[in-house]
């Protein structure tokens, strides 16, 4: 073996609790000045190889079988792995935004990855502003702590620390998810730089067939092959009511200057409505201001469904029982969104028992069954968020919001984490939703699920406008 020959797995098995098998004989090699990626289903085990990989499994899963080299040497362990990883690894999360420390700016945080990799730049926050300005993030978000971001601006951060004095081996989670396509392509540019380097090695995790096309020097594949999504029917009638109506809505700029964004919206029953615009435009903040988490600056929220009608309050504290279980939404991150401690089967059931009053039987089997239409079986609903993939995590955030039979679903990028099987199965089952009269308000940057929109409103220099579907069939 050289010194040179970058990262290699051979014959890797991890178990989990019980010694149940994870993964099993897995090779795999990353090499010099080459870009592997990583492919394969949601919940299929490439998040948990990229730990072994590092040599930083979480608690109950361990390496029992074959060997994780670097550079011709096995990995180094306890805190010598953990200065190696702080020293020579750069490494983007699946959830990039709950890797930062919430209290402390991005800038901070980029330029302390920047001195840890290589001391000489100690002071170089110059160098780390330009890293960020170079993943499209202006001078006057630097300063902002990750919760002042939009998640598509967090994850550019992320990967700006990543790529932080260039390190030697760069390990991506699917780095762009979540990003509008403009973005996406700054990251792929960051990432394109490093081939031919013998003295870097990249590994990234993406759903993107594309981009794994455009980039990848080699693929493994983990599981079956995922088949392409297609389009569906539309099931909204042209005489549907609408359940959704905002007028005049104003949202303010986190950082002062003008309004963020001003809206006039309706959406109808059955109907689903993909929401498209850059990162940092606003998407997310509308939706979580529908919900009642953002107050506005003015405006009305109208919701009409069969047991509640008429204008909503601002925030959700003020709004009734019946209003909250007939507007839900599904957020950005589903690692926040979940509470640690329970049982994903218990996240789905709790608002069917506190908000459509079953009791707690019934709400179980109601909770597995839509579980089940989303491929989390019982063994995984029986698990903690922490012992689930991020593509399960979402599909439990999804499940826990129609549970108890909401009128609109509010959904941020929720196909973004899937691979193309799970996110069709995803889609799919919110048409039939649909088919009984569910409306969507979906933001997303992926052209695919817009395509199964009735219709596409574009989010820009803060206003919304409606894309006309027969100019793109």
């Amino acid at each position: 073996m050289t010194a040179h020959e970058g990262l290699r797995a051979d014959r890797v098995r991890v178990t989990g609790p019980a010694g149940r098998v994870v993964l099993d004989g897995l090779v795999t090699h990353a090499a010099p000045g080459r870009v592997l990626a990583l492919t394969g289903p949601s919940g299929s085990g490439k998040t948990t190889l990229l730990r072994a990989l590092l040599g930083c499994l979480p608690p109950g899963l361990q390496l029992t079988a074959g060997s994780v080299r670097w550079r011709g040497g096995p990995l180094p362990a306890g805190r010598a792995g953990r200065r190696w990883r702080l020293t020579q690894v750069g490494w983007l999360a699946q959830d990039p935004a709950s890797t930062f420390d919430p209290w402390r700016p991005v800038l901070d945080q980029v330029t302390e990855a920047l001195a840890d990799r290589d001391p000489v730049r100690r002071a170089a926050r110059a160098h780390a502003a330009t890293l960020l300005e170079r993943l499209g993030l202006d001078p006057d978000l630097h300063m902002r702590t990750p919760e002042r971001l939009s998640g598509g601006q967090a994850q550019r951060a992320a990967l700006a620390r990543a790529l932080a004095g260039d390190p030697p081996l760069l390990v991506l989670d699917e780095p762009t998810s979540g990003l509008d396509p403009d973005c996406a392509r700054l990251a792929a540019e960051a990432v394109n730089t490093r081939r031919g380097d013998p003295s870097r090695v990249t590994v990234l995790v993406s759903h993107d067939r594309r981009m794994v096309a455009d980039l990848a020097d080699d693929v493994t594949e983990i599981g079956a092959v995922t088949p392409p999504r297609h389009p569906a029917s539309v099931f909204r009638r042209a005489d549907a009511p609408a359940v959704l109506t905002v007028r005049g809505l104003v949202l303010d700029h986190p950082a002062g200057g003008p309004p963020l964004l001003t809206a006039d919206l309706t959406v109808h029953a059955g109907e689903l409505v993909a929401l498209l615009g850059p990162s940092g435009s606003g998407k997310s903040t509308l939706l979580r201001a529908l919900a009642g988490l953002h107050a506005p600056a003015e405006g009305t929220v109208y919701l009409s469904a069969p047991d509640v009608s008429g204008p909503l309050a601002h925030l959700a504290s003020r709004r009734s029982r019946a209003q909250l279980r007939r507007i839900q939404l599904v957020g950005q991150n589903p690692r926040d969104e979940l509470n640690p401690a329970h049982r994903a089967v218990t996240a789905v059931a709790r608002p069917l028992r506190t908000l459509a009053g079953l009791g707690r039987a019934p709400a179980r089997a109601q909770a597995l069954r839509l579980l089940a239409d989303l491929d989390v079986d019982a063994e995984h609903a029986a698990r903690r968020p922490g012992r689930l993939s991020g593509g399960q995590r979402q599909r439990v955030v999804v499940a826990r919001a129609v549970a108890p039979d909401a009128a609109v679903l509010l959904a941020d990028e929720i196909t973004s984490a899937l691979d193309a099987a799970t996110a069709t199965r995803l889609l799919d089952l919110l048409d039939r939703l649909r088919a009984d009269g569910l409306a969507v308000l979906l933001a997303t940057h992926d052209q695919d699920v817009a395509a199964r929109a009735d219709r596409v409103l574009h989010l820009s220099a803060g206003t919304l406008h409606e894309q006309d579907m027969s100019a793109h069939p």
